[in-house]
């Protein structure tokens, strides 16, 4: 997989196919692997660009903190080197979604539109925010395996431990090599994200939200309020899915996606 230096730094990325850019950026404590089925499909029209975020999958790891905004930064750095001059699709997940505001924020001059995949604009709460900090602790003392014994129930819907084996264990394996010196950097950084609410009916480029049915991180009540927040804006909710709606059920999700970006060059 191609590595590229990026202000110095080594980061793992995958590009394929031609045509208009769209960014996939994934999830927290994960790498471009989730999106497989999506670099597949949409690497047909589109340029597709999928990195690991700083840390994660083969990029460099970062000690200490990194922050939404860091990870942003990364990604419009990222966009310098391979040369995308013209505006982005943005689609991210969880915290893909956090590293979405803050590049809105900062680069919006390099976004054509926003796909928000199960994820959240509100701030942690402190006992949230305590817990992330203590996971921030814990794991470079112990290890990721803890961080995926007691994230997966929360990333899938009901029952896909038993229907969908091959992808729990997918996101199983994309947590336990994640090092852990990146899953503490992100917590914190996470820890430290700011609330965008107030912000969003501020976004002025066309917005696709999804969500998958049974997310209990970022509930489809809560992701329809963020659509309605933001002025040109849809929603679409994932039938029987959780948090990882994209691996869950990736042909809906791409229909979804399809059909959001067909429409963006009506």
């Amino acid at each position: 997989m191609p590595i590229w230096k990026i202000n110095g730094e080594t980061f793992q990325v995958v590009q394929r196919g031609a045509g208009d850019p769209l960014l996939l950026v994934h999830g927290f404590p994960l790498n471009q692997s989730m999106w497989n089925a999506q670099i597949d499909h949409f690497a047909e029209t589109h340029q597709v660009i999928a990195p690991d975020l700083r840390g994660f999958g083969g990029s460099v790891v970062t000690p200490g903190t990194v922050t939404m905004e860091q990870y942003a930064d990364d990604l419009a750095s990222l966009l310098d080197v391979l040369e995308v001059r013209q505006p982005v699709v943005f689609c991210g997940l969880s915290m893909g979604g956090y590293v979405a505001w803050q590049f809105w924020r900062k680069h919006r001059d390099r976004l054509s539109a926003l796909i928000l995949c199960d994820t959240r604009a509100v701030a942690d709460t402190d006992e949230v925010r305590q817990g992330r900090l203590e996971m921030a602790q814990r794991v470079v003392r112990e290890g990721a395996e803890f961080v995926a014994d007691g994230m997966l129930p929360k990333l899938v819907g009901p029952g896909a431990v038993n229907s969908q084996a091959e992808v729990v264990e997918a996101i199983r394996q994309m947590i336990l090599t994640t090092d852990p010196e990146t899953i503490a950097a992100a917590q914190r950084g996470m820890a430290q994200r700011p609330d965008v609410t107030g912000t969003l009916g501020k976004i002025a480029v066309s917005t696709l939200v999804l969500v998958g049915q049974h997310d209990t991180i970022s509930p489809p009540d809560e992701m329809r309020q963020i659509a309605a927040a933001i002025p040109d804006s849809r929603f679409v909710e994932i039938l029987d899915t959780g948090h990882m709606a994209p691996m869950e059920n990736a042909p809906a999700v791409n229909a979804a996606m399809a059909e959001f970006l067909s429409e963006l060059k009506t």
